[in-house]
């Protein structure tokens, strides 16, 4: 995921409500989110060249979600994936605190990621890059490219928005309209993780739809949406899939009353 806007414990309808948005190379196969095959209680969208997710849930109401940290000038082609963090969480039964400090202690050789674990009862965030697990107190966060709440304009308009649904019981389609959003930042508000202005720019908007002027843009940009709900007992979550066109593809939907 490239942004992951969260409310947690803040919401009068839903102990948890996320927006989120996964930005990848068009090329590189996924499949849409199902339950899996191999871990049935898991609900996500899959990696097709390394099996693991960006983002998913589980019938007992576990939620795990990673971005990338955007630093060009480390990227280590050879290290292992980064998703199969996201989906070890959803496939086990640690707590998401004993989680996030195994992880804190044992991932450093991978690319840079922030990753937020929910097991329910806690959520916390962790990052291989400068944090350690910090359990969330109720609030509303937002997670893009660097560590949680780095005031990026995409990270500070969302939260801003998502906020302001606090009331609202039925989220969804203002959620998606959120994700959508396409304007670019101000050049002056832009973050510099050394990809240059006009990259920068490209890519500050919440919903990233690149033209074709350059190679590297041709085939990036926002590959899918997410919102998720989990309430006392139930959990809905809605996934839409994006041509590069920003056209929607195909949209996978669930709710279910939450396993005992």
């Amino acid at each position: 995921m490239c942004l992951i806007l969260f409310a947690w414990r803040s919401h009068r309808s839903h102990r948890l409500v996320v927006a989120a948005n996964r930005d990848e190379w068009f090329r590189r196969p996924a499949q849409t989110a199902r339950f899996w095959t191999d871990a049935p209680a898991v609900l996500a969208g899959r990696d097709a060249v390394h099996g693991g997710t960006w983002l998913g849930v589980t019938r007992s109401g576990r939620f795990a979600a990673l971005t990338n940290y955007r630093e060009p000038q480390r990227y280590d082609p050879a290290a292992p994936s980064r998703g199969a963090l996201v989906s070890d969480f959803l496939r086990g039964t640690m707590s998401a605190a004993a989680y996030t400090e195994q992880l804190h202690r044992s991932t450093q050789h991978y690319n840079g990621y922030s990753l937020v674990a929910c097991d329910g009862a806690t959520m916390y965030c962790v990052s291989n890059r400068g944090r350690a697990p910090v359990a969330l107190d109720a609030g509303v966060y937002g997670l893009s490219n660097h560590l949680l709440d780095t005031p990026w304009p995409k990270v500070v308009r969302g939260k801003s928005r998502l906020a302001a649904l606090a009331e609202q019981d039925d989220v969804a389609d203002a959620l998606f309209a959120l994700l959508y959003d396409r304007k670019p930042a101000a050049d002056e508000a832009l973050p510099d993780t050394g990809l240059g202005v006009e990259r920068e720019r490209a890519l500050s908007s919440s919903h990233i739809l690149l033209g074709p002027r350059e190679d590297w843009t041709a085939v990036y940009g926002t590959r899918c949406a997410t919102v998720v709900t989990l309430g006392a007992r139930r959990l809905a979550y809605e996934e839409r899939t994006f041509t590069p066109a920003a056209r929607i593809d195909c949209i996978a939907a669930e709710s279910f009353t939450l396993a005992a």
